[in-house]
């Protein structure tokens, strides 16, 4: 029975995975309008903690539902304490700072070219990931989409650049987080819950610590803000990582992984839609070409077959060595990248596995 329609270890589902599937891109996408709206009652940091706690608190639930147990061994807690800065705590942060002059649309955008910055990375960290021609090409055309984004041939007038090289930088720290997981904690023996909830936990103890020293609070409260913070943390972070998982278990990684596809149309269709936001014709284009150039890079070539060499000793019947399939997704940037559930059990480290496009 195929993955995709058998029942998962915790019984059938009730709801059709194809519906989870939509909710997942919804509220992936909704993150950066949520971001944006975020930003207009509270400091950048303080978005980010109050996400971070509404994140963790969901997944604390979870967690003693199903009598999870915190990871052990110290090390395993410090690389879970570096995963959390790579992949919550600094990301974060970043779009928010970033979505103080750029509009969510263009964050969304920027927030594809995580697999981009992925394969350029694992090149460099993983000696056996060799690029391919298509793979090349797929860099290289994503490249060009996001110069199609800022609009280089105008000379990135009415661009805000430092915004939008926060937001770039923030995917950027995504990739170096898939990578440092991938080579830290994949084949860990605790839970893909456990490891998540820990790490989100965790950067919500980081941004404790910040947020304090860099802002103070706000003199009133404003209802919309603190909702979408809220929605951020508790659907974003929370809710969408569990949608992940289900659908990594049931229909695969790869299927799974086509989500993000969708994220950076539909945070451009919300900013459009709820916030009002400019689009010009270049940045629907360049995204295009930019999600062209990400699914190009994820591309794989084909297997070659080990030559099989017959030994005297050997039993035909022994089984081959088992691959773990449970590796650790914790480092889902919560509700931003749901490629990185799959992206420490890749092969090219740092980005999605099976030609899973990244987000």
């Amino acid at each position: 029975m195929s993955t995709a329609t058998s029942p998962t270890a915790h019984g059938p589902r009730l709801v059709d995975w194809r519906i989870r599937f939509g909710v997942l891109a919804l509220i992936w996408g909704f993150s950066f309008l949520f971001i944006k709206v975020g930003t207009e009652g509270f400091a950048p940091f303080q978005v980010t903690f109050g996400r971070l706690l509404f994140g963790t608190a969901v997944l604390a639930v979870v967690m003693a539902i199903k009598r999870e147990r915190l990871p052990r061994g110290r090390r395993t807690w410090l690389h879970l304490t570096v995963a959390a800065f790579l992949l919550n705590a600094l990301p974060f942060s970043l779009f928010s700072y970033a979505e103080l002059t750029i509009p969510s649309t263009l964050a969304g955008i920027c927030n594809a070219t995580t697999p981009l910055w992925g394969m350029v990375l694992s090149l460099v960290a993983l000696s056996e990931d060799r690029p391919t021609r298509v793979r090349a090409a797929g860099l290289g055309i994503g490249f060009v989409g996001v110069l199609t984004v800022l609009g280089a041939w105008q000379g990135f007038s009415g661009l805000d650049v430092t915004g939008t090289a926060l937001a770039l930088l923030a995917s950027f720290s995504y990739a170096v987080g898939w990578i440092y997981v991938r080579r830290t904690l994949a084949g860990n023996g605790a839970s893909n819950l456990s490891l998540a909830g820990t790490q989100v936990g965790i950067a919500t103890l980081q941004l404790a610590v910040v947020t304090p020293v860099f802002t103070s609070l706000p003199s009133s409260v404003e209802v919309v803000p603190l909702l979408a913070v809220i929605a951020l943390g508790a659907l974003g972070t929370g809710y969408a990582m569990l949608l992940q998982y289900g659908l990594v278990a049931e229909v695969g990684p790869t299927t799974a992984a086509m989500v993000t596809y969708f994220i950076p149309v539909i945070a451009t269709a919300a900013g459009v839609a709820v916030l009002g936001e400019h689009l010009g014709w270049n940045t629907p284009v360049g995204a295009a070409v930019v999600l062209a150039g990400a699914a190009l890079t994820q591309r794989r070539g084909p297997s070659r077959k080990p030559r099989t060499t017959i030994r005297a000793t050997a039993s035909p019947s022994t089984p081959p060595p088992a691959v773990p399939h449970d590796a650790h997704p914790a480092a889902v940037p919560s509700g931003t990248h749901p490629a990185a559930a799959t992206a420490v059990a890749s092969p090219t480290a740092g980005v999605p596995q099976d030609n899973a496009p990244g987000a």
